[in-house]
């Protein structure tokens, strides 16, 4: 994909290329499927800086390249009652860190904190100021922490138990607020698992033996963030209808050299 990239961009005109820088801000709300834990209740920080190129003259589509940091992972809260230790064989509690008492209110808080590089291309609508996107991120994890069952567990950035990289697809729209100020929706899910566990469970039956499961874990994420297009420029929209109302977004980027 990404010598698709180069080529597109080598092949335009010159003239039509800019580069235009971004700061980005906002927050992911993740969750991890294959854990037994659903929602999307983990919040985290994810910013850092982008950099789009237009590839055609009227720029309508356009190829980007973020630096990021990123935050993933899961939590929820215990129920009352919730912890029946016995039921929970060996495998549960082979890397805990029996330095930190148990905790009775968390079931699971999965921290996995990413730099993560995401390759996008994307498709404006002009008049709309939308602009949809679609590719890929590679991750490389920085740091972990994990509180599962109201353990901790013994984990870093360099502990095999999560993979050091996170491949996903990730697909997201662009709303323009005002000017060179948008707000970006983002989903992104993992193409491959960063875990896979065994999980172990003792029945009360003294009869049966353990039941053994093996979960694989997928990072599942929305993002809302603020984008700022910093070396942009912006005119009024006079596209109105017959009331006199602004037909679509009320700035329109203006793009040099281009006559509508």
């Amino acid at each position: 994909m990404i010598g698709f990239v180069i080529c597109a961009f080598l092949s335009q005109d010159i003239a039509a290329q800019r580069f235009i820088g971004s700061v980005i801000a906002g927050a992911n709300f993740a969750q991890i499927e294959g854990d037994d834990v659903h929602g999307f209740y983990k919040v985290g920080f994810n910013g850092g800086l982008g950099l789009t190129i237009p590839v055609n003259r009227k720029q309508t589509w356009q190829v980007s390249i973020e630096m990021l940091y990123s935050m993933k992972g899961a939590v929820k809260h215990c129920d009352s009652g919730y912890f029946n230790l016995e039921n929970y064989g060996s495998a549960m509690f082979a890397d805990v860190d029996w330095s930190i008492p148990i905790d009775y209110k968390t079931k699971c808080n999965i921290s996995l904190d990413y730099v993560q590089i995401p390759v996008m291309v994307h498709y404006e609508e002009r008049y709309s100021g939308c602009t949809f996107g679609l590719g890929f991120a590679w991750s490389r994890l920085v740091r972990a922490h994990e509180v599962y069952n109201g353990y901790t567990r013994i984990l870093n950035a360099r502990t095999p138990q999560y993979k050091k990289s996170d491949w996903s697809i990730i697909a997201d729209v662009n709303i323009r607020l005002y000017k060179n100020l948008n707000l970006n929706l983002r989903y992104e899910y993992s193409l491959v698992p960063v875990r896979v566990t065994e999980f172990q469970y003792i029945l009360n039956d003294p009869n049966t033996p353990p039941i053994s499961e093996t979960h694989k874990y997928h990072n599942n994420m929305l993002s809302a963030r603020l984008i700022y297009y910093i070396n942009e420029k912006f005119y009024k929209n006079t596209r109105v209808n017959k009331y006199g109302q602004v037909m679509g977004t009320k700035w329109l980027r203006e793009i040099p050299d281009y006559d509508e």
